[in-house]
């Protein structure tokens, strides 16, 4: 884990990079404990809060966590690889899966929290969903937990005319979940829009989410359209960026027919 004598990085950042290297090459791998404080002072040459500094990087990029009275480890955890289009497949809800199934694989992922209700969305989704700033709509609030660890926010939005009586209102929709509702309903989801972007967690995001400092969220603003074009719903996903790999599956040449609107 040498550093270069005309690297004029911090020596805190030339630490964290080697120690990433380390892990990255297998040195130390997934649960093993990485170099202490003392340790990365004597092989470093360098003062305690530097040290500290160094692996204080690892644990806000999710590589590394800290363990009360342990050490700093090297964070257990397989990325989720999301696969943006395979998921919102029509034979995966259509056959009564969650689109969940698909970024899975056999890991254990539990919605410990959700909420249903009914209430006005804010403007910017009704603005897409094409409804009057007094409609009322179905809002789904859920958190998502992998191996124990939150990963996921997702916040869903559905126009309660559409949705009314139906399953959708119920914590749990059935086989398929909501786009299974919605084509039951005959507002079959056609086509799929994502927008993603990234940005800082607010202070509730972090603890929902259980984030250290400096890890960023990926935000993921999904619409669902009908053949139709009429938009069904709205799905805002806040995404721990430490967890989640996102993959686009397509065909070169391929272009998109986007919704009517």
């Amino acid at each position: 884990m040498a550093t270069t004598a005309d690297d004029r990085r911090p020596k805190y950042q030339r630490i964290a990079d080697a120690l990433r290297e380390a892990i990255e090459s297998g040195e130390y791998g997934p649960g093993d404990r990485l170099p202490g404080e003392n340790d990365l002072m004597a092989a470093h040459s360098v003062a305690r809060m530097t040290a500290r500094q160094a692996l204080s990087v690892l644990r806000d990029e999710g590589v590394a966590e800290a363990r009360k009275g342990a050490g700093v480890f090297v964070r257990d955890f397989r990325p989720i690889r999301r696969q943006s289009i395979e998921r919102v497949g029509r034979h995966q809800w259509g056959n009564g899966r969650s689109i969940w199934a698909a970024d899975i694989e056999d890991r254990a992922l539990e919605v410990d929290r959700i909420t249903v209700t009914e209430e006005s969305a804010p403007d910017r989704v009704n603005a897409v969903l094409n409804l009057p700033a007094d409609a009322t709509t179905c809002v789904r609030r859920r958190r998502f937990v992998l191996d124990g660890k939150p990963v996921l926010l997702a916040t869903s939005y559905l126009p309660m005319q559409l949705v009314a009586a139906s399953p959708i209102l119920q914590e749990d929709t059935g086989p398929g979940g909501t786009y299974a509702r919605l084509a039951e309903l005959g507002h079959e989801p056609a086509h799929f829009r994502e927008e993603v972007r990234s940005r800082m967690p607010s202070k509730d995001e972090a603890a929902q989410l259980s984030m250290g400092p400096g890890t960023p969220v990926i935000l993921i603003c999904r619409t669902a359209f009908t053949d139709e074009g009429r938009a069904v719903e709205v799905n805002e996903m806040t995404l721990d960026a430490a967890s989640y790999v996102l993959e686009y599956d397509f065909d070169a040449g391929a272009k998109a027919s986007p919704p009517a609107r």
